[in-house]
């Protein structure tokens, strides 16, 4: 049977009315959402009016201004091409002002798609800090946290794991064991960091990371997960090579075994390997991830939600795993875009854990975030919960990856 959209409306507000509205409809029965849409039924008349950047150090945030007084704040990241992404927002400012903030998705559609030259990190890193800028405005303007708008809790806390490092098998046991004592149950380990006589030789450095896994296996038992990290350094023959040999010390997952320019290879280590895999943060919006998620190429998705597109794109694409099995481990970027994605974690079913990135506390930002035996916490300040103290910002810091070799002079990947 048809029925028109009037007499769809008016069954709606009869059984509103007589209160079958909040079996039916859940929230709206107190005017929370727009029944049409879907979405946050915030009838304002808040207007965008300018954007504001900051450098601090290594990090890059905006600011969204708007005409009532509230502010939202993001991070847009993209390390060592923070000036190219400043110039984007130079040439988005004028497309933003005006525009309805509480319109997130419409705003990033409008972005996204608004410029004939679609995706790419420089693009996306600024779109990700304006859509984070956005939710926060969202979360002031109806006096609550982002992650009650975006579902609410899933879980109390976050767990979060940490890297560990050392040049040789006992720096890095005892590496270890001093996080593990401190209360993390999860921790990553990259042997292979350390050039060996200045240059990176992969053949080397795989049997070297076996040694390196081996030993810290044995040195903390078999309760504590391991990831192991590769960034994306290894042909697949060299990952395959590597993975078969740390196996039967249970890595969690291999993390970025090989280059993510063609995703399309996990279909060579899937087919050759038997560990979990992991990867995500150099790749951007949904569209990067249709091969690795649909035909089931890895286990853990690790986007970075300073250069996918932001709260809004980061929850479609862990909504594009789930049924698929596939658990979150978020990329981590310090600090405001690793806030914004622990909203993010606390509201999404399929999350298993997130990088840690603030051991250490900057000066320039306040936020009600703590740390208790592997896990964070966090407090109900609405949006986002962050305050960016600008009298407290460091000048910003130009540099470059490390630009590696191998010893007859080939380019090798960072």
């Amino acid at each position: 049977m048809k029925h028109s959209e009037s007499n769809r409306r008016d069954f709606i507000k009869t059984a509103s009315a007589g209160g079958l509205g909040a079996g039916l409809l859940g929230a709206d029965s107190f005017g929370l959402y727009d029944v049409d849409g879907g979405q946050p039924n915030v009838k304002s008349d808040i207007k965008i009016t300018g954007i504001q950047t900051y450098f601090s150090g290594n990090n890059h945030y905006v600011e969204v201004l708007t005409d009532a007084g509230i502010t939202g704040l993001g991070e847009s990241t993209l390390n060592t091409r923070q000036l190219a992404v400043e110039g984007v927002f130079k040439h988005l400012e004028p497309v933003l002002v005006g525009m309805d903030p509480m319109r997130i998705d419409h705003i990033w559609q409008s972005i996204f798609r608004g410029t004939f030259w679609r995706g790419g990190p420089v693009l996306l890193s600024a779109l990700s800090g304006i859509d984070m800028a956005l939710w926060d405005i969202k979360g002031k303007y109806l006096k609550t946290p982002v992650y009650n708008l975006l579902g609410g809790k899933c879980r109390d806390k976050i767990r979060v794991y940490i890297n560990v490092g050392g040049r040789t098998p006992d720096d890095l046991c005892r590496s270890a064991e001093r996080r593990i004592a401190e209360g993390y149950t999860i921790i990553r380990i990259c042997p292979h960091d350390n050039l060996d006589d200045g240059f990176y030789e992969p053949g080397q450095q795989v049997r070297k990371s076996v040694k390196f896994m081996r030993e810290l296996r044995k040195a903390i038992g078999d309760d504590i997960e391991i990831v192991f990290e590769c960034h994306t350094r290894l042909s697949p023959a060299r990952a395959i090579e590597l993975c078969n040999a740390i196996a039967e010390y249970r890595p969690v997952f291999v993390e970025d075994p090989i280059r993510a320019d063609s995703p399309e290879s996990f279909r060579v280590l899937r087919a050759h390997t038997n560990v979990p895999f992991g990867t995500g943060e150099k790749l951007g919006a949904k569209w990067d991830y249709k091969t690795i998620i649909e035909e089931e190429l890895v286990d853990y998705l690790r986007t970075d939600i300073c250069n996918c597109g932001g709260i809004t794109e980061m929850k479609k694409i862990a909504a594009y795993g789930e049924p698929h099995y596939m658990e979150m481990v978020p990329h981590g970027v310090p600090h405001v875009g690793y806030l914004a994605a622990l909203h993010l974690n606390f509201a999404t079913p399929n999350f298993y854990c997130q990088e840690d990135w603030i051991t250490t506390r900057p000066d320039h930002l306040k936020y009600d975030v703590t740390f208790e035996k592997g896990f964070q916490v966090m407090g109900d300040a609405p949006g986002l919960g962050i305050e960016l103290i600008k009298d407290k910002l460091r000048p910003f810091i130009m540099r470059e990856h490390p630009y590696w070799q191998r010893e007859d002079g080939t380019f090798q990947d960072w």
